[in-house]
């Protein structure tokens, strides 16, 4: 039997998943989306031929409801869900540190609740997903989150204890690799580079040093000391990144996403 997945809420990473599940061959009749505004549902019926529907309606009519609101709006469409959902139906949530078993609590008694941090580079194919499975959740309803996040990048699935470090790392990931750009960015400006060359220097080397470490097998000290020579260039520009402190700000730095990500996990504002 044919299975139906809503995209509750679909903004720019709902619409890709949408994307996604049609490349992968899902049937544009087997796809329903809401949205907070009729434009907007308007616009995602007319450029990918899926049924926009209510949030009630989606409960009703689909097998795997897929949460993309934002957090601090994830309260007011579980209070409009809720009445509607039954318990076979698969719910998936995409919204940073809110617990599975806060949207237990809410359905009804069995509801199978599985939860998934990914990340923008998800509107390029290239998402990092990482799945946790709620009390409820059975290997069958983790293999149907797989399929709908593979077409759209990676997935990899870790305990729900670990997913406030997975959003640290890869949740909020790309931001960490767009401000060493930026800051690259400037230092080609400043050693004389003009600004489109430095960046397109900073943005090939970032994607070819991306690709070998994920094709290569090779552990990051191995191609880094590749490209290190004795007494050369690289050697001199890593000593001071270690002068100022550059890996123990990054160690600070992802403990402090972790730890705002408990505090989401909270009710904390």
């Amino acid at each position: 039997m044919t299975q139906r997945v809503a995209v509750l809420g679909a903004g720019k990473i709902g619409e890709a998943l949408v994307s996604g599940l049609l490349r992968a061959g899902k049937a544009p009749a087997d796809v329903l989306v809401t949205a907070r505004r009729p434009e907007r549902a308007a616009e995602l019926r007319e450029r990918h031929g899926v049924e926009a529907v209510s949030n009630e309606e989606a409960a009703k009519a689909a097998d795997t409801l897929i949460l993309t609101a934002k957090p601090q709006d994830m309260g007011a469409m579980l209070d409009e869900l809720a009445p509607h959902v039954p318990a076979d139906r698969l719910v998936v949530s995409g919204a940073a540190g809110i617990p599975t078993a806060w949207y237990e609590e809410r359905l009804a008694p069995g509801t199978p609740v599985v939860r998934v941090m990914t990340n923008t580079p998800v509107l390029v194919d290239e998402a990092m997903s990482v799945i946790s499975a709620g009390a409820h959740a059975t290997e069958e309803h983790l293999r149907r989150t797989e399929e709908i996040f593979r077409p759209v990048g990676r997935t990899v699935r870790v305990p729900e204890t670990q997913q406030d470090a997975a959003t640290a790392l890869s949740g909020s990931g790309p931001a960490y690799f767009y401000l060493l750009v930026e800051a690259m960015t400037d230092a080609g400006i400043l050693l004389g580079l003009p600004r489109a060359v430095a960046h397109e220097l900073i943005v090939q080397s970032a994607v070819g040093a991306s690709v070998m470490l994920r094709d290569s097998g090779e552990h990051p000290v191995k191609l880094r000391e590749a490209v290190t020579s004795p007494a050369g260039t690289t050697i001199a520009a890593i000593r001071e990144l270690e002068n100022h402190g550059v890996r123990a700000a990054f160690l600070a730095a992802l403990e402090a996403a972790r730890d705002r990500s408990r505090e989401l996990a909270g009710g904390g504002k």
